[in-house]
């Protein structure tokens, strides 16, 4: 028990120390290839609290511009945009990519709170 505790403390602090830092992954060399598990011309979301350097594998890759609905992200979680050609992704409240506040350049990751993003658009360069 007290391993979990340790790693969950670990976990907890890293976090924070990122979010503290701004809250945005570290940007990746410009090229066409896997970011922590996103592949190249997606953009990934990582599970609830799952950091992509130590568990390389999102639950929602998308590929296609325009905006893309999500369903149960609740909670923080890791978006990576690993778009290249200069294509940006926003973060948006409302469904269909409106009330969108938040937009992530190419190359770009940032650890938010989804409970009240309800669609994520992926927008041509």
């Amino acid at each position: 028990m007290r391993k979990i505790f340790r790693g969950a403390a670990a976990f907890a602090t890293a976090v924070a120390a990122v979010v503290a830092l701004g809250g945005a992954a570290q940007a990746k060399p410009a090229d066409e290839t896997p970011w922590y598990g996103c592949p190249a011309g997606a953009v990934c979301i990582y599970g609830q609290g799952v950091a992509p350097w130590d568990d390389p594998h999102p639950t929602n890759a998308y590929y296609s511009y325009g905006a893309h609905n999500l369903s149960n992200q609740l909670g923080d979680h890791w978006v990576l945009n690993n778009q290249y050609g200069g294509a940006s992704a926003s973060l948006c409240n409302g469904y269909g990519g409106t009330n969108c506040t938040e937009t992530i350049p190419q190359d770009q990751g940032v650890y938010r709170d989804l409970t009240p993003v309800n669609s994520i658009t992926l927008n041509r360069p």
